[in-house]
């Protein structure tokens, strides 16, 4: 059986051009890229180029990129780095109630030695209350963390706007961007974003690789000691073919953006308007329509149980996802559908759909057939 895959928030498959440009450094330009023999230098050009990709894509300096492990290890260098190298300065962070578990973590991590962390509000469709953002800053407060885009239902957050707070209030504003990197456009610039995390399996990279923006002149510590790699920020000897690999796919979503977006908000929107026309009275749509990621739905199934049903779909060869792929083994209600206030007949039985480029409407048309049968 043919898989029918809606779970690109989940992961993504590696492209054929990413995967090319891979290659080599697998087989014939193995090496060290610390090492000073030719094919050594080959491989630091080679990471070099790939930084340059990488900030082209969210439009900062190649110096201001930083390769990571993945994207919670970029999350938990931001705000563990950042706060060791700047306790001097305050103890206070501000950071959402609806953030991946990497950034959440981090967060109790940091509460435990002494940092005070406060987790603010959203509203029925996961977007922060900017008013209560304000009233929550300190004189103390040294970074506010809010995600770019929810992992979860896809909401989009006002991030120019929480840009501007956190630069009156001169506070390091950290964006969680794993989910929007590659399928909204980013400008940490135009946006006054001082550290920005991305992660280069959600964007047909290869897993185990991640990316950390950070502004120049912002200091964080070090969190993984050793070598002298990555400016001295991030020790180990770099995956150079996941390096080249999310360069790659870096320079791949900044050239095809908006023709990506398009091609995935016509195949959410559809896959919407046939829940609505066919099953109106058994689904309720989780989160906003309009502030939200193009492939993005979150829909809850009345009366279904949401690990039933993937266990169900998955025998009929479709994908899907109950929320977050990291909380999977958990059997409590979401957090984030939690946070909006969700009812409790809808908690336990949402499906998150993420659709890909390889995604059709034929493969929606059975989806729907599919989940029909279900309530027959």
């Amino acid at each position: 059986m043919n898989n029918i895959y809606f779970d690109n928030a989940a992961t993504t498959r590696i492209k054929s051009e990413v995967l090319n440009e891979m290659m080599p450094y697998l087989t014939t330009n193995y090496g060290n890229a610390s090492s000073l023999y030719t094919i050594g230098r080959q491989s630091k050009r080679a990471i070099e180029n790939a930084r340059k990709q990488s900030a082209e894509l969210i439009n900062c300096n190649s110096n201001e990129i930083y390769f990571t492990g993945g994207g919670s290890e970029s999350d938990n260098i931001a705000l563990k780095g950042f706060s060791y190298a700047n306790r001097q300065k305050g103890n206070h962070i501000i950071t959402s109630k609806i953030e991946h578990p990497a950034v959440l973590e981090s967060c109790r991590f940091l509460e435990k030695r002494g940092f005070e962390v406060s987790y603010i509000n959203v509203n029925k469709d996961g977007i922060v209350d900017l008013e209560e953002l304000e009233r929550t800053i300190k004189p103390t407060t040294i970074l506010i963390s809010i995600m770019f885009a929810n992992n979860e239902i896809g909401t989009i957050q006002p991030i120019e706007e929480i840009g501007k707070i956190a630069k009156r209030n001169n506070i390091i504003f950290h964006s969680d961007a794993v989910q929007a990197a590659g399928n909204t456009p980013i400008d940490v610039r135009k946006m006054q974003i001082d550290m920005l995390s991305m992660s280069g399996h959600k964007i047909n990279a290869p897993k185990g690789i991640g990316i950390l923006y950070v502004k120049k002149d912002i200091q964080i510590e070090k969190i993984i000691s050793g070598g002298h790699q990555e400016k001295d920020k991030r020790a180990g000897t770099e995956n150079i073919a996941g390096i080249v690999g999310i360069g790659k796919a870096c320079e791949i979503a900044n050239k095809n953006l908006n023709t990506h977006i398009r091609n995935l908000k016509r195949l959410r929107d559809y896959y919407i308007s046939r829940l609505q026309k066919e099953m109106s009275d058994k689904i309720h749509i989780n989160g906003t329509m309009e502030k939200r990621l193009p492939g993005n739905a979150n829909v809850s199934f009345e009366g279904l149980d949401s690990s039933e049903l993937i266990f169900r779909l998955d025998e009929k060869g479709i994908c899907v996802s109950s929320g977050s792929a990291c909380s999977s083994g958990s059997r409590e209600p979401s957090h984030v559908l939690t946070a909006i206030n969700l009812p409790d007949k809808y908690l336990n039985c949402a499906i998150r759909t993420t659709f890909g480029d390889t995604n059709t409407f034929e493969e929606i048309d059975y989806f729907i057939k599919v989940l029909k049968s279900f309530y027959k």
